[in-house]
């Protein structure tokens, strides 16, 4: 029985160890975005658990943020399993460190990779800190993985420029490079690239991927995004984003205008969790962003429902909350000042927009169908049985006596009968005459006389 056991258990390993090796894909396809570096990160972990041989980042981007791509490359750079970047067509700007950071380049025919340096959301180039930042990200990633810093830092910054190269111990003469004069940025194509070492490899489809990297039969598990991740994709988009914060600051502000709490404040409540709990778990916001924004919260919630009017507590919830949202908007890399004047410009904008676009959207609301349910539009004519007198009117031209001073209001007593009126602008003492002028609704006009009256 023990021997059956132990040919059993041996079987098993033998099995186990002859087993086809495990090879994960992971798309890089799109904008990269901050939504991109959770999901790579959650890929590289479920790997690493199932102790996969690699890991292959199918690359077909223009690039994106710098920041989400300095994300993704530290988790490549920080995995013990094989990492295979197949770039499928082009690995442009943040594209460009991605593929870097990885063990081996392969490349498809007709493939580019370069053109990394850093602009502004108008397209300008960045300022030089953020192009000093940037420059030294892909040289440091280069030189990581055996590459040529020259080539990664050219794909930055065009005002670099050489005529020799050091490849395998060599030093080779560059002609054929426009990106090696200054003024010209570096982009490769699939055949440079395989000549200057930063590709190892070209391949056509992912069976040639595996046969170059000798796993020929593996087994392939191509990672998608969970609805979570596409979710927290979608809401950190950067015009999502802001119509989030917009109508969320929009619905607070208009809360303020009403007593108590209703719609307006429940829906800008919610704008504002969406938003906000994306950009934490994009890693876009930090606790202390975070924190700004919940003492700015509570403080206009103190506003609204404790204290009354509009003051100080209003006032400084504001300003924390737009500090908040302000600090989101800056990258966890150096920037310049053009970035700052964007991200306050774009809360300016935003606000602005969506007052404007409210304001549209509130008359357009008014003209609905449902508007008219849930409001009392129209008047209340007297020809329709509707009347807002209290039956006042048989005590016109009447004689009463002052109870209080009148001033210009108070009360009288007109046949024993008690009521509150108002004379022409005159001071009435109390115990004056007076006479009755007219009854408009519940507004009772009364004027002093010379002539005495007895209760």
């Amino acid at each position: 029985m023990r021997n059956f056991i132990r040919i059993a258990l041996l079987i098993v390993l033998l099995s186990a160890a002859s087993g086809e090796p495990l090879v994960y894909v992971v798309p890089i396809q799109g904008t990269i975005d901050l939504g991109l570096p959770p999901f790579i990160e959650r890929a590289i972990e479920t790997a690493e658990e199932n102790n996969a041989d690699a890991i292959i980042f199918d690359i077909d981007t223009f690039g994106g943020r710098v920041d989400a791509a300095t994300q993704i490359k530290d988790a490549i750079l920080s995995t013990h399993i094989q990492t295979v970047a197949f770039i499928n067509r082009r690995a442009i700007s943040a594209g460009a460190l991605i593929s870097l950071s990885c063990e081996k380049i392969i490349m498809t025919g007709g493939g580019t990779i370069g053109a990394a340096t850093a602009v502004d959301m108008s397209g300008k180039k960045a300022s030089e800190k953020v192009i000093s930042y940037m420059r030294e990200e892909m040289a440091s990633t280069a030189e990581r993985r055996g590459r040529s810093v020259n080539i990664a830092m050219g794909m930055v910054d065009e005002e670099l420029n050489f005529t020799h190269l050091v490849i395998d111990g060599d030093s080779i003469e560059v002609t054929d490079l426009e990106g090696r004069k200054e003024g010209k940025l570096i982009t490769l194509t699939t055949e440079r690239a395989l000549k200057y070492k930063i590709a190892d490899n070209k391949a056509e489809d992912m069976d040639e991927v595996l046969e170059l990297l000798g796993l020929s039969g593996a087994e392939l598990r191509i990672e998608a995004e969970s609805w979570s991740e596409n979710l927290v994709r979608f809401l950190t988009n950067p015009i999502v984003a802001s119509l989030l914060t917009t109508f969320g600051f929009l619905g607070i502000l208009f809360e303020l205008q009403s007593p108590g709490w209703g719609i307006p404040g429940t829906f800008g409540a919610i704008c504002l969790a969406l938003s906000l709990g994306a950009s934490y778990l994009a890693h876009l916001a930090s606790m202390t962003d975070f924190l700004f924004i919940i003492v700015g919260v509570v403080l206009l919630m103190l506003e609204i429902l404790v204290i009354p009017g509009f003051g100080l507590a209003g006032i400084l919830g504001i300003v924390f909350i737009f500090g908040g949202m302000f600090a989101l908007m800056i990258p966890d890399v150096p920037v310049g000042h053009e970035v700052y004047s964007m991200a306050l410009t774009g809360i300016s904008i935003g606000i602005v927009g969506g007052i404007i676009g409210l304001f549209l959207m509130f008359r357009i609301l008014i003209r609905t169908k449902f508007w008219k349910k849930i409001t009392a539009p129209g008047t209340q004519r007297h020809e329709d049985g509707y009347d807002t007198s209290i039956g006042m009117e048989p005590y016109v031209d009447k004689l009463g006596q002052a109870a209080t001073d009148l001033r210009p209001s108070g009360w009288v007593t007109i046949d024993e009968q008690r009521m509150f009126v108002v004379t022409e602008g005159e001071f009435v003492q109390k115990g004056d005459p007076v006479k009755v002028l007219s009854v408009e609704g519940n507004r009772v006009v009364v004027r002093k006389i010379n002539v005495e009256v007895k209760e």
